[in-house]
């Protein structure tokens, strides 16, 4: 249950798919699937509205892992072709991130990302590869520079 995309002529993963079950004890959510040796630091978003876009932003070496642990949210991915001007017919890839299984949705190095709660409280667990502040590798892009929005 793999969804992939084509990224510098290489295929990389970018859902991975967790699972639940449930029986008499209550319910368990996890993902057998996620490797978390690179990760250097965590921390969570909660937008102030469902209306609010976060984004766009992203890193050209740096990666993220977004699970949702809270309500939903929308999560819209441009694989960028020119850091410094990006053309602005990109094409955008849309992924919803629901709280009822532990799925993680992997940003990787050479994207950038515009994310947007659908449910009022939601959460998003967000890992990174990097430790804040431990390389200069942050991009960001008015919403509306992109033209397929």
């Amino acid at each position: 249950m793999f969804c992939s995309i084509l990224i510098k002529n290489k295929s990389k993963l970018m859902l991975l798919k967790g699972e639940k079950n449930q029986d008499e004890r209550g319910i368990i959510t996890y993902n057998n699937d996620f490797d978390a040796s690179q990760i250097k630091r965590i921390y969570t978003i909660e937008n102030h509205s469902t209306e609010f876009i976060r984004g766009w932003q992203g890193h050209k070496v740096e990666q993220r892992w977004f699970a949702c642990i809270r309500g939903s949210f929308k999560v819209s991915v441009i694989v960028i072709d020119h850091f410094e001007n990006p053309s602005k017919e990109l094409t955008i890839q849309t992924y919803v991130l629901k709280d009822d299984v532990l799925t993680y949705l992997h940003i990787p190095s050479g994207c950038i990302t515009a994310i947007q709660s659908k449910q009022k409280g939601s959460k998003l667990l967000v890992l990174a590869d990097y430790k804040l502040g431990e390389i200069s590798d942050e991009y960001r892009y008015s919403l509306d520079y992109f033209n397929n929005i």
